[in-house]
Parts: structure tokens; sequence; C-alpha cells
């Protein structure tokens, strides 16, 4: 293998999730966040107080900027997360608990 040259790496076939209801197209290996940066989706939380929306920041898992409810559990970290075929994802108010 050349290191110079690409790796032809093809990923597998799209799925399904979706964001709040809609659907979202994703492909295997994908994160929550770049499923939804895919989909043109670039804020999907808000802050608690003011209602700020926020994403992605770092990117690493190293901020908590782009949480996120996946299948009901709210706090994920949507740049770690990897995306599978019918997650059910919600944007997320403050904390991610109904009444914070």
């Amino acid at each position: 293998m050349n290191p110079l040259e690409p790796a032809g790496a093809e990923p597998g076939s799209a799925f399904t999730v979706t964001l709040d209801g809609r659907p979202i197209t994703a492909l295997p290996g994908q994160t929550v966040a770049a499923a939804l940066w895919t989909a043109g989706v670039i804020s999907w939380r808000t802050t608690r107080g003011s209602g700020r929306p926020r994403g992605v920041l770092c990117g690493i898992g190293v901020c908590f900027e782009c949480l996120v409810t996946v299948n009901g559990h709210p706090n994920q970290r949507a740049c770690l997360v990897p995306v599978r075929p019918g997650d059910a994802i919600r944007t997320q108010e403050g904390t991610g608990h109904d009444g914070c």
C-alpha cells in the first residue's frame, strides 16, 4: 500500500435516523454530529437560561457544546456517538431533563 494514494475505502449503504421526527440520511461510521452536519444541521442544542444555539465546537469530545438526546438518553456528545440505523435523535434544551 502506498501512503500517498487513496485507500479506496467505500462507505456501506446509507440508512435513516430521525432528528426531532424528521428523517436524516446517515452513513456507517459517521458520528451523530457528522450525520447532522451532512444534512445541513449545524445547531441542535440550546443553553440553559439564555437559550442560545449550540452545535459542535471542539469535535473531539473535550467540550460539551454538542450535547444531544439519542434514543431517550440526554447529554450525549454528538461528536463521539456513532450513529446507528433507526436512531431517534432529539435536539436538547438546557440539561436535557424535563423541567431543567
